[in-house]
């Protein structure tokens, strides 16, 4: 085996794995708990974050009184367009593979450009499958309902905290530690 094409599988074999680890990371749960604060009444509070909730898809899932929690949940659907292009370079990645074995293995002919009808689609496949599931949005209640200010704790997916924060934080006066927006993630 000559010295260039080894090296150029390598590489070939190193953009595979970047492609999987990519696939793994874009499907990831990115669930976040998050302590939120309001000088306004609970009642008020929840009313408009379950409104909010609402207005965005979501369904209201019951909840447990004793605990005071409320839940919704709603389908999150795959970006088809990071499928497509998870798609191409699925396709693009396992037509270098197939052309990289070709070279190394002759006798095969170009049978191993055949990886493509495999990997282009699977990679799409892959990630619609995994990022297509059903998201939970749960709040509860930490103060007391005599209060006169209300403290939550919502456990929630990371962009639905941070819509939350964006759109209800100065309608509902509500205040949190502000690691949300943040990061850099």
């Amino acid at each position: 085996m000559q010295m260039g094409f080894s090296s150029v599988l390598l590489l070939t074999i190193l953009l595979a794995i970047g492609l999987v680890f990519f696939l793994r990371a874009a499907s990831k749960d990115r669930t976040t708990v998050v302590d939120v604060s309001s000088p306004l009444p609970p009642l008020e509070v929840l009313n408009g974050i379950s409104d909010w909730l609402e207005k965005r898809g979501w369904k209201s899932d019951g909840g447990d009184a004793e605990r005071k929690v409320l839940r919704y949940q709603g389908q999150v659907a795959s970006s088809r367009f990071l499928a497509i292009l998870l798609s191409m370079y699925g396709g693009l990645g396992s037509a270098c593979l197939g052309l990289v074995i070709r070279q190394l293995y002759p006798s095969l002919g170009w049978w191993p450009l055949m990886l493509v009808i495999v990997g282009g689609p699977l990679a799409g496949l892959i990630y619609s499958k995994r990022s297509a599931r059903i998201e939970s949005f749960e709040f509860r209640l930490m103060s007391s309902d005599e209060t006169l200010n209300s403290t939550l704790r919502i456990r929630a997916h990371r962009d639905e905290l941070i819509a939350l924060e964006l759109e209800l934080a100065k309608t509902l006066q509500l205040a949190s530690d502000g690691s949300l927006l943040a990061s850099p993630i």
